[in-house]
């Protein structure tokens, strides 16, 4: 049992005019004992397919709102978890709890037990550099593939910009996360999602999975996320048969066009990205109109 955990009051949430769900917990999961991790769950529960959304750094499930409502209206489930150290789950105070295997299999068991099928995978950012492997250990359950701003965990160098996130993430006081979102969003976004994006986070005690993961970018073979990514560019190379959606957030100088296209050339049978301009590093703040043109190219509107 860990021996420091945070729980973001339930009242730092009662503002969120634009995200209306309410959230179910998952509690009592061997390995992470004591600990409980929200998720949203919506549409019907029988419904063919189930869109499983994965958040990044230093978001929560609040940035699916936009494409929610677009899988929803057109008959699909969504599933869409909060990381531990992020939105409404439970907060480790110690960095050093967080681990690629820490969240990575978090997500296995929240997989196991909804006991989710035919899933389109929805991922952006720490989402794909985790949610990505996940495929590796349960190939059957997955069947098409949405993906925005992200990569896998291969060891490559730090790109500048990337270097440049990772020292500015380690040497301030605290990483202001609804300034952070605002700043690459722009015009996206408003006072009020602001305020959502800083909610999880009363005061600086609370961030430790935000200050970690910038720590967590794997440039060595000795780090054990190095395995899965490599694993990974296998499985997505050789094995994946399902439908692939790309859309790239052209004004994101670290996970942006060219890390995205290196991502297709990994992705058989991936089609040519959607590319939208105006969008950063936080894509889903564009997220309706992905969600409606991967639908629409899966064959999945109505």
């Amino acid at each position: 049992m860990m021996t420091s955990v945070l729980r973001t009051p339930e009242e730092r949430f009662s503002v969120l005019p634009a995200f209306p769900y309410q959230p179910a917990y998952l509690e009592d999961v061997q390995g992470y004992d004591g600990l409980r991790m929200a998720y949203i769950d919506e549409g019907e529960k029988d419904a063919e397919y189930t869109f499983l959304c994965l958040h990044g750094e230093p978001t929560w499930s609040y940035l699916y709102r936009k494409m929610i409502p677009v899988f929803t209206g057109a008959g699909h489930r969504v599933v869409a978890p909060d990381l531990f150290g992020f939105g409404r789950s439970d907060k480790p105070v110690d960095e050093s709890t967080y681990s690629f295997e820490f969240h990575r299999n978090s997500l296995l068991r929240l997989v196991e037990r909804l006991d989710l099928k035919n899933i389109v995978l929805v991922c952006q950012d720490w989402g794909g550099f985790l949610g990505l492997t996940l495929p590796l250990d349960m190939q059957e359950r997955f069947s098409k593939l949405i993906v925005m701003n992200t990569g896998l965990p291969t060891g490559e160098p730090l790109t500048e910009a990337a270097e440049q996130w990772v020292n500015f993430s380690g040497g301030v006081p605290e990483i202001p996360v609804g300034g952070l979102v605002a700043w690459d969003a722009g015009a996206a976004i408003g006072p009020l999602d602001v305020v959502a994006y800083d909610a999880p986070f009363p005061d600086n005690s609370y961030k430790a999975g935000v200050r970690k993961f910038p720590k967590m970018i794997p440039t060595d073979d000795s780090d054990p996320a190095v395995a899965y990514g490599r694993r990974a560019v296998e499985y997505w190379s050789n094995v994946w048969k399902g439908d692939s959606f790309m859309a790239i957030g052209m004004k994101d100088v670290v996970l942006g066009e060219p890390a995205m296209m290196a991502l297709r050339d990994v992705i058989q049978g991936c089609p040519m990205p959607m590319k939208l301009a105006d969008a950063g590093h936080f894509v889903q703040e564009y997220g309706a109109e992905v969600a409606q043109q991967a639908l629409i190219s899966f064959g999945l509107d109505r």
